[in-house]
């Protein structure tokens, strides 16, 4: 492609792609894109395509807000006593 800056041909992803990668449904890709969790670019058919570098950016993110989520002390409940 004559003209265009190198980062035009980066590789996109469907949000089938996408999903596989995060292991969650498709339609959860489309709303992290809708929230703006995650930029989308739209074919001329209207659908979305994910910039790789964008994915890779939140495939490292999520990673650390679980491990904080899970650094949380959780309360524990005993289980009712039995009778």
């Amino acid at each position: 492609m004559v003209g265009l800056p190198p980062d035009s041909e980066e590789r996109l992803l469907t949000p089938s792609e996408v999903a596989s990668l995060f292991r969650v449904d498709p339609k959860t890709v489309t709303r992290w894109a809708q929230s703006g969790k995650l930029p989308s670019i739209r074919t001329l058919g209207g659908h979305r395509r994910y910039r790789a570098s964008d994915v890779r950016a939140l495939l490292e993110v999520i990673p650390t807000q679980r491990r904080r989520a899970t650094d949380e002390p959780t309360e524990h409940r005993s289980p009712p006593p039995a009778g």
